[in-house]
């Protein structure tokens, strides 16, 4: 089996990649960070998955707002490009191995380009990934209730898959993919109508069950000043952790 890497960061384009710069920001660093589609232009990329051939960049404007940026800055990257075929406008585009990754891993459930890259992370024909990190796939919005981007189910399949193969898969907290935007009380439907919930949390490594009045309380206490509020920071105090809205 190919040697696994540690820490992956998967950007895509919904709102929530602000979390991944935010990230970066609070010094969390990664092994390698895979851009999806025209992110490829936002940060200095490790891979790009983009699924759509590039000659819809190139030969129409069917990629809306991507077109422009996609054009300059695909025939620049030199970095992997995986896509469906080869294009001589784009020097580092690579075929995407699909053939391969769909007899590795006995599926071929992909309508979205996010999808490809969460299964790429759990191909054992390349590197397995350790932890994957996914920012920017959201798909659904609450501030707009009549709009949704296909392919948030075939991306939790997939992390599902990834789920059950050991590894560990983090969501941006702002994401609704696997519901990590929901309210630690609001995550378990049905108990969500009680007054004090059980919620999940986890202990060396395992996940449990707790009532939601168990779980440890925040305290603010200023860590430094600056301009004119006090900076503040969350300490836990005494009791059992909850499962960290970003880790799944």
């Amino acid at each position: 089996m190919a040697k696994s890497i540690d820490h992956v960061a998967l950007l895509g384009l919904g709102h929530s990649q602000l979390d991944y710069h935010l990230s970066i920001t609070h010094s969390e660093e990664y092994d390698e960070v895979w851009a999806i589609n025209s992110m490829c232009a936002v940060v200095n990329p490790d891979r790009v998955f983009m699924m759509d051939p590039a000659s819809r960049f190139f030969d129409s404007d069917d990629a809306g707002g991507q077109t422009e940026v996609m054009r300059k800055t695909l025939p620049m990257l030199t970095c992997p490009i995986y896509s469906c075929e080869l294009d001589d406008r784009v020097p580092a585009i690579a075929l995407y191995p699909l053939e391969e990754i769909v007899e590795e891993l006995g599926c071929g459930y992909f309508n979205n380009t996010i999808s490809y890259a969460i299964a790429f992370a759990l191909c054992a024909l390349w590197k397995r990934v350790k932890r994957l990190s996914v920012f920017g796939a959201d798909f659904t919005y609450t501030t707009n209730m009549h709009f949704g981007e296909l392919g948030r189910a075939c991306c939790e399949f997939w992390l599902a898959r990834c789920l059950a193969a050991g590894m560990d898969i983090a969501v941006a907290p702002s994401s609704p993919l696997l519901d990590t935007n929901v309210a630690e009380k609001k995550k378990l439907y049905g108990y969500h109508r009680l007054e004090n919930p059980p919620v999940v949390y986890a202990e060396e490594g395992n996940l449990k069950v707790t009532k939601f009045s168990n779980i440890e309380q925040e305290e603010e206490v200023v860590v430094s000043i600056h301009g004119r509020e006090d900076d503040v920071k969350p300490v836990k105090q005494a009791g059992v952790q909850p499962v960290e809205p970003t880790s799944y």
